[in-house]
């Protein structure tokens, strides 16, 4: 079993930045790929950026690629997203999400813990 924390979402404006933390507790960490993925209001949930177990690889949604950064810290048990240039129409929940295997992957089903969100607001 995996338990997963964000914190960092609030009300930023149009252009500004966020940093998102997922604080991760139970079984090695490392062995899982973690992924964050956002959901607004009345739409499904929509893949963000992925991270390998190892920290090696990533991959990003590409309307987010060049502006948001996904890094992990194995020691700590952490997931970090940073969230620059940010946009109104990102105004959601965030989740972070494990995935019981190393390998990354963009497909929410393919992920086993969910964390409870984080709102973030564009303002424009």
């Amino acid at each position: 079993q995996v338990q997963l924390v964000e914190s960092g979402g609030g009300l930023v404006q149009a252009g500004g930045s966020l940093r998102l933390s997922c604080a991760a507790s139970g079984r090695t960490f490392s062995g899982y790929a973690m992924g964050w993925f956002l959901q607004a209001p009345g739409k499904q949930r929509e893949f963000v950026a992925t991270i390998h177990g190892s920290g090696a690889y990533t991959a990003y949604a590409g309307s987010v690629k060049g502006r948001f950064t996904i890094s992990r810290d194995n020691a700590k048990y952490t997931v970090d997203l940073q969230m620059n240039s940010l946009r109104p129409e990102e105004t959601a929940v965030y989740y972070c999400a494990a995935r019981a295997s190393p390998s990354h992957n963009s497909n929410p089903k393919e992920y086993d813990y969910w964390g409870q969100g984080t709102q973030v607001t564009v303002s424009s």
